[in-house]
Order: C-alpha cells, then structure tokens, then sequence
C-alpha cells in the first residue's frame, strides 16, 4: 500500500510540474510585445526570452538524464523545480532584457532537470501496463500545457501584466515542492557523466541559435563564423559520443533508417506548430488588433487538435500503412502552413480555422502516436537510449526553428512586428514552413523505400 502511495505521489508531482514547462514556452508568447514596449530594444533581444529558455532546455535536456542516474532521480527532479521556480519568480524584479533573458536561461536548464528526473521516476516506480499509462498521461499533459499555453498567459498578460506570465507557473511548480519529501529516493547508478559531450552539445546549440539570432544584424561575418563554430561543435560532438563506451547520446542509432524517418518528422511537426505559436500572438496582437487574451483564445482553433485528434491517429494506425499515416498528417500540417499566406489585418476566426485546423491535425494524428512507432523500430534493450535521442532531436529541431522564424521576421520587418511589412514576412514564414514540410515528407518516403528494399517487403508497408 505504501508502494501504491508513492506511486500516487510521484504521478501527482510529476504531471502537475510537467504541464507548466511547455506553457512557458508557448505562453511567453503573448508576453512578448508588452516587453519589447517596456525595455525597448530590437527584436532580437525580445526573441531572447523564448530562444534562451528553449535552448538551454533542449540543450541540458541531453546531459540531465545522465546527471540523474548519476546523483539520483529524485535530487535532480528537486534542483529543476526549485531553477524553474526561482527562474519564474525573479521575473517579478528584473529591469532589463538581459536580466530576463538570464532567468529564462536559468528556467530552461530547470525544465531540462525536471522532465529528466521525472521520467526516471516514473520509470523507476511504475512497471507494465501502469508504466504505459503514466506515460500516456504525461504526454497529454504536457499536450495540454502547449495547446492552452497562449490563451492562459494571454488572460494573465490581459489581468496582471506580462509578469505574471511567468511567475504564474513558476508558483504551480513551487507547490510541488511540498510533495518532494514524499517521492521515494531513487538511488543513481553512479554512472560517470559525460561532461565532454554534455558540454560539446550545449555549445553547439547555443552558438547556432546565436548565429541565428544576432548574425542578421549583426553582419556576415560574425554569422559566417557562428555557424562554422556550431557545425565544428557539433562534429566533435558526434567524434566524442562514437568513442565513449557510454555515451550521452548514441549517434549509432541514426543509421536505423525508420527511426530517423519517424523522429524527423516528430520534429518536424513541432518546428511548425511551435514557431507559430510563439509569433502567431504578437501578429494577432500587433496588427488584427486583438487583446493578449483574446488572441490566446483564437490560438485554440490550432492547439485544440492537437488533444482530442490522438485517438484518431492511432485507429488509422491499426488500418493503414504507418508511413502513409506519417506522411498523410505531413500533408495536412504543411497545407495548413502554406494556407497561412492569406494572413492579413482584416484576418478573423472564420478565415483562420482552416489552417489553423489543418495544421493543428496534422501534429494532433501524431501525438504519441510517432513516438511509439519509432521506438518499436528499435530492439527493447536500446529503448531507453532511442528515447533520449528521439526527444533530444526533435526539442532540437523545435528550438531552430523557432529561432530560424524569428531571424526573418526581424530581418524582413526591421525589427518593428507591425503593419504589412509584419503581414509580408509572416507570409515569407508561412512559405517557408510548408517548403520545409514538404522537403521532410520527401525525406520520409525515400527513407520508406529504402527500408522496405532491404527488407523485400512493398514499399509503404511497415
């Protein structure tokens, strides 16, 4: 009984602190242009608040599983929520973008530990099919808190000021904290961490994102040498991981091909809907001219889907080629992308839910589901290590994409998010989404092919 108990506990903890991570993510969005109107400044420092947190997130996110086997699941999970906490709270005091832009780095690496340390709880306390349904829920929570992520802050932006849009789920997470002593004490397994990798990895992300960022208007040379910094970092990296006898993260498990179709093309739905859900606000803000929380609001016809669609894609699963699925909820989200070219200041909910529909089904199909089959593509004892890199790949390609949407906003609007030079770039955006969509469906069907020649099966059957 005591067991079940704990049990209980860690579902609670977990879930509750989990929900509020992506909602700083999509919810600083509508936060964004009352602080570029506070601290003034160029766009860039303003995407800081988002790219800052989201890449020290995607980046510790590697380096934390290994930390939490290494000093213990429970102490990790514990260190994040109080970053993430203190990160939300010293909100409340800064004066400056750069102080923000600091506590929202400080807040990412605490989100990184937090889903780190508990997932390896969950792990550790559940087992069979109660392990697969703690995990379904944790995927729908941390669905939910994408999806209503804008509409909550957008009602706290509107009430309290763009504060509270970040203080706010740092006190849920606080809250939690009351439930730590209760968690049982899973041990670390003394596994040495891999600080070279750790480090190599964390540097390449962050140079990227800044060459992303900074180069435009920065000049070509401090972009050129960024982005060669990055890919130098990033070859390293793969060099460092080849050669450990236990790695960061296996490099060796991209040469399963399925696997990387499936884990491109998760990535690939965040790198759609997330960007939009971090610019889409200060558009409908700026230029429709809603309020912070009414913009949320619209934001719903696109996120929604996203939760209620899951089931679906796992019926069409059971009776469709998997691939065909994958590449059928592509298509969907890429037209919704390309249907986002009719975005104007005259825009209302009627012109806006077909794209926002089409692209909120397409990652609302997959939702779970391409995380289950790409690591069915990879034997049971590697699945812990698939995961990590699963997840790692496509935080990762969310994080550029996000930085990528924001480098040409600055670049085409000079900086101001207003008026047609806002709609005309959105429109370049909105392009560039769908080319991206369609380059990766391409990717995934040949990637199909392959697969299906080696095994002498059709071609489109897994």
């Amino acid at each position: 009984m005591r067991q079940r108990q704990r049990g209980e506990f860690v579902l609670v903890a977990v879930l509750t602190s989990v929900f509020v991570l992506p909602l700083s993510i999509t919810g600083a969005s509508a936060a964004l242009p009352a602080i570029q109107a506070e601290f003034g400044g160029g766009l860039a420092g303003a995407q800081w608040v988002v790219n800052a947190y989201n890449a020290c997130f995607a980046a510790f996110l590697v380096s934390a599983g290994s930390i939490a086997d290494a000093v213990g699941r429970r102490r990790i999970y514990a260190v994040g929520i109080i970053l993430f906490c203190v990160s939300g709270l010293a909100s409340l005091l800064v004066q400056d973008i750069i102080a923000l832009v600091a506590v929202r780095a400080l807040g990412g690496a605490g989100a990184a530990a937090v889903v780190a340390g508990g997932a390896s709880m969950l792990t550790a306390v559940f087992e069979g099919p109660a392990r697969a349904r703690a995990f379904g829920l944790l995927g729908t929570v941390v669905g939910a808190g994408t999806a209503f992520g804008p509409a909550v802050a957008g009602v706290f932006v509107d009430t309290l000021g763009w504060r509270s849009a970040f203080a706010a789920p740092a006190v849920v997470a606080g809250a939690v904290l009351v439930l730590v002593p209760l968690l049982p004490a899973v041990r670390g397994t003394g596994r040495r961490v891999d600080v070279l990798g750790a480090v190599l990895f964390t540097g390449a992300l962050l140079t990227l994102i800044t060459a992303l960022v900074e180069g435009p208007g920065r000049g070509p040379v401090l972009m050129v040498g960024a982005l060669a910094a990055s890919g130098a970092l990033f070859c390293g990296f793969a060099l460092v991981e080849r050669g450990r006898p236990d790695p960061l993260v296996d490099v060796a498990i991209l040469a399963n091909r399925r696997f990387v179709a499936y884990a491109l093309a998760a990535a690939t739905f965040m790198a759609v809907l997330v960007p939009l859900l971090v610019y889409l606000p200060s558009y409908l803000v700026a230029v429709v001219g809603l309020g912070p929380g009414q913009a949320g609001l619209w934001l719903l016809m696109l996120t929604v889907p996203t939760l209620v669609l899951p089931t679906v894609g796992a019926e069409l699963a059971a009776r469709l080629p998997h691939t065909a699925v994958v590449v059928g909820a592509l298509s969907l989200c890429g037209a919704g992308a390309f249907g986002l070219t009719t975005l104007g200041a005259d825009a209302t909910p009627l012109r806006l839910i077909v794209p926002f529909l089409l692209v909120g089904a397409g990652a609302g199909l997959t939702n779970g589901l391409i995380d289950g089959l790409a690591l069915g593509t990879v034997p049971a004892e590697r699945a812990g290590t698939a995961a990590g890199v699963f997840n790692a790949s496509r935080l990762t390609l969310e994080t550029i994409s996000i930085a990528v949407v924001g480098a040409v906003l600055a670049v085409l609007t000079g900086g101001r998010l207003a008026g047609e030079g806002f709609t005309g770039a959105f429109h370049v955006v909105a392009l560039g989404l769908a080319g991206l969509v369609v380059l990766v469906i391409a990717v995934v069907v040949v990637l199909g092919r392959r697969v299906a020649e080696d095994e002498g099966s059709p071609a489109g059957v897994d």
